[in-house]
């Protein structure tokens, strides 16, 4: 029987991490422990988000994650992954920009781009290109943990000399096995027909799961997937970004650490340096460039109002404001929900509560940032929490903003010692001192509820508008019948052209025939 308070499937997947964590433990490290680097062992033995992704991506059969688990330990170790920093890569692999990361899908994935034109098969590089990949993921993995990719092959101007089906695979295995539940799809633009075959191949390799995942667009339908702001001028979009190394070009990795400096009180903001605020939030998140200017976050701390909570529940939970359903258990704090804040366009929609609880045995000091402090307001954005108690924090839009997809939203958090204080003047020294080391960092991105249009006329009753999922079931019906459209309009004009021709084979032959039956006519005359 679940404990009270505690959904059995949560339950359940409680007890299938510590399955996994006792099985891998016994079954396979006893034995071998020189087949996978310690560092590796150790996080799957403390970070439950780990261990459940290999479980989820395995339908949470045991038997099948630990294997997954296994192969997936050994090729960090082969690659020396916890230690491979950019130095370990020949320089001339960035300076191609064959790969990198840039933009958001509709869906507000990033975009991790293949310039197959770029790429050239050579047996003596395969090694490093397999590291240069396995860099730019983990890279991304440390700084968006659980969050997915729109993985692009941009195969403009290349052939079938760019094609490396070696290389193509791994990158599939990358997905498959060695970063659970990393794939949100695999777009293919602009395929030359002379791929196909290879293409055919290819598939082979995903399993019915990723195949779902694969689309293959012309210019005209790549806008289906993409918006044109992060879409490259070849490919009928406006962005002008143009790869350029050193340094890496990560200067739209929209985190708010990279983005904007740290949130400040009003004490702490004055006469600070705004160059100074920004070289820190960019050590903070290893090295990355910003194009933008840079800008601090202040929150209005008189944006919410005392009567904006209800004490009438003995919880203080904020009135209106939806709880939270899932959690990120961290190490210092958990934090609810654990990967996404919904918003809508109703009033009732542009609030969201963030449930910190403190799992030490220490006050934790915490702060919170976004990519987008124009648009939203924090309460309290900038605070500790006790032992054992929790907190709620309440992000609200305000004005006339609307929430996007690629905005986010960082939780940082970081132990105290018993005897600081919890004043502003302490907490601003204590976050100039603390070491980075220290910090714990939770992101959390937007999540954009649709709704739905009277012209649609979805009753209760309907699969699409029921369900917690039936906004994305509708996001996801729009897109196909898009796609579909636009495969119809292409089928129409070639079908117009056929038309046209018909009708003057047609013509010619008719004229023929009478210029026959005259002659004959004329002739027996």
């Amino acid at each position: 029987m679940a404990e009270v308070g505690q959904p059995e499937s949560e339950q359940n997947t409680e007890t299938k991490i510590e399955e996994t964590r006792q099985r891998f433990k016994n079954e396979y490290v006893q034995d071998s422990s020189d087949k996978y680097d310690s560092r590796d062992v150790d996080r799957l033995m403390k970070d439950d988000n780990m261990a459940e992704g290999y479980l989820s991506w395995r339908q949470n059969v045991v038997e099948d994650a630990l294997k997954m688990i296994d192969e997936s330990f050994q090729w960090r170790k082969e690659l020396s992954l916890n230690d491979l920093t950019e130095s370990c890569i020949p320089k001339w692999m960035f300076e191609t920009g064959a790969v990198f990361l840039h933009g958001y899908d509709k869906e507000g994935n990033k975009l991790f781009w293949f310039k197959v034109k770029l790429h050239t098969k050579d047996a003596k590089t395969v090694q490093d290109k397999k590291k240069y990949v396995a860099f730019w993921l983990e890279r991304y993995a440390k700084r968006e943990p659980g969050m997915p990719l729109t993985v692009l092959f941009d195969m403009t101007e290349s052939g079938i000399s760019n094609i490396d089906m070696e290389f193509v695979k791994y990158i599939i295995c990358c997905f498959k096995v060695y970063y659970p539940k990393f794939l949100s799809k695999m777009i293919m633009y602009e395929m030359p027909w002379i791929m196909n075959a290879a293409w055919k191949i290819v598939k082979t390799w995903l399993g019915p799961e990723a195949i779902s995942k694969l689309k293959f667009v012309s210019k005209s339908e790549i806008q289906t997937y993409i918006d044109p702001e992060h879409l490259p001028l070849h490919m009928g979009g406006t962005d002008t970004f143009k790869y350029t190394y050193p340094p890496l070009p990560d200067d739209d990795f929209q985190s708010p650490v990279s983005e904007n400096g740290p949130i400040v009180s009003e004490d702490e903001s004055e006469g600070k340096d705004p160059e100074v605020d920004c070289r820190e939030s960019l050590e903070s998140s290893y090295t990355s460039e910003v194009v933008a200017k840079p800008k601090k976050v202040n929150f209005s701390e008189d944006s919410l109002k005392l009567d904006d909570l209800d004490k009438g529940d003995g919880f203080g939970r904020v009135k209106g404001v939806r709880k939270p359903l899932t959690t990120f258990k961290g190490t210092l704090l958990h934090i609810s929900p654990a990967e996404e804040l919904s918003f809508g366009s109703k009033e009732s929609e542009k609030k969201c509560l963030i449930i910190l609880s403190n799992v030490t045995k220490n006050q934790v000091a915490f702060k919170v940032r976004t990519t987008a402090p124009e648009k939203y307001r924090v309460k309290p954005s900038n605070s500790s929490c006790e032992p054992g108690a929790s907190m709620d924090i309440v992000v609200s839009l305000h004005g006339g903003f609307q929430a996007s997809p690629q905005d986010r939203f960082l939780v940082m958090a970081a132990e105290m010692e018993q005897s600081a204080g919890a004043g502003s003047p302490e907490l601003a020294q204590f976050w100039k001192d603390v070491p980075k080391a220290k910090i714990m960092e939770h992101r959390l991105r937007c999540h954009v509820l649709e709704s739905v249009k009277p012209i649609l006329s979805l009753g209760s009753e309907s699969p699409l508008a029921s369900g917690p999922n039936g906004h994305q079931d509708l996001q996801t019906t729009l897109v196909r019948v898009m796609a579909i459209n636009s495969r119809l309009e292409q089928k129409l004009d070639s079908c117009l052209w056929i038309q046209k021709l018909l009708m003057v084979l047609v013509s010619v032959l008719m004229a023929f025939s009478v210029s026959t039956f005259y002659l004959i006519w004329t002739s027996y005359s």
